[in-house]
């Protein structure tokens, strides 16, 4: 299969400061990919270059996948349209009929259990609702690599839980492979297997197999 998204010598600089540096990487599709590390050392950065945001200034960032979702640290919906209009809105970016966007889009939110909250304004859910129309939006592009910026920043640990179900089920349904940008090694879903992370003395990876042993615990 072809890889969604390889690095390949990648160094990236802004004013002088080096952020990357010789970062090799290739993400199989249906792979789950936690990048951790500490603020500032370059973890949004790599995920700018994966989205084709911005370029490196070496190596070459290579992206097979057509279809990228996005779930940032804040929803970033647009207060001014509905749960429903938010999540059709990068169908309609792509050319989806407007009906056929909305059916797409209701579906989802479906699926997320906020039907009911369709016609509602952002400012009228909860912070995690919010979230989860995010992640609708995210997912109702069916995408191919998705990309997550600290999704769970600011929500309540039971909260976090709870929601950190619901992306594990979606990317098991979905077969997505995902980048996903924590602090928190509790965010992490259960399928991922690789670990990056990003130091000051360059990038290395870790394979834990499973949550309760001591790699996981000691990953950050």
């Amino acid at each position: 299969m072809i890889p969604v998204l390889v690095f390949s010598e990648v160094g990236k600089h802004y004013r002088g400061r080096e952020v990357l540096s010789g970062l090799d990487l290739t993400l199989e599709p249906g792979e789950i990919l936690a990048i951790l590390g500490p603020s500032g050392i370059g973890k949004s950065t790599l995920l700018r270059l994966a989205a084709g945001l911005d370029r490196p200034n070496r190596g070459t960032v290579t992206l097979a996948a057509r279809r990228l979702g996005f779930v940032f640290q804040e929803p970033r919906l647009l207060p001014w349209r509905t749960a429903l209009e938010n999540v059709a809105l990068p169908l309609l970016a792509q050319g989806i009929p407007p009906r056929s966007a909305r059916e797409r889009a209701a579906a989802m939110l479906a699926r997320l259990e906020l039907a009911a909250f369709a016609g509602a304004y952002p400012d009228m859910l909860s912070g995690g609702m919010r979230q989860r129309v995010s992640l609708a939006r995210a997912f109702v592009v069916e995408p191919e690599l998705l990309l997550l910026d600290e999704p769970f920043t600011g929500l309540d640990p039971e909260l976090r839980r709870a929601i950190r179900r619901t992306l594990e089920t979606l990317l098991a349904a979905s077969g997505a492979a995902a980048l996903h940008v924590t602090h928190d090694i509790e965010d992490i879903p259960a399928a991922t297997r690789r670990i990056l992370r990003l130091t000051a003395a360059g990038p290395c990876f870790e394979f834990p197999q499973a949550r309760d042993i001591p790699a996981w615990k000691g990953a950050v």
